[in-house]
């Protein structure tokens, strides 16, 4: 799946996946709405964003865990 939104820049964000060539890390993005933030939240909160790179930033955070396995803590 390519990612046309997604930017990893070494000199900038210290490499972190950004969008667009711009200094908002997908992490970020992906946190806001993990935080429960609405998509109009988040582009006021970030005005250079637009809401393809909001599911673009989704897409790329489901496509990276489906890279790697993460430790899950067993419930009780």
């Amino acid at each position: 799946m390519p990612f046309t939104r997604i930017t990893v820049d070494p000199r900038q964000m210290g490499g972190v996946p950004c969008l667009r060539g711009l200094r908002i890390p997908v992490a970020t993005v992906v946190g806001m709405v993990a935080d429960g933030m609405s998509q109009e939240e988040i582009l006021q909160a970030f005005p250079d964003l637009e809401p393809e790179d909001i599911r673009e930033a989704l897409r790329y955070a489901a496509e990276a865990l489906r890279e790697r396995e993460l430790p899950l803590v067993s419930a009780p």
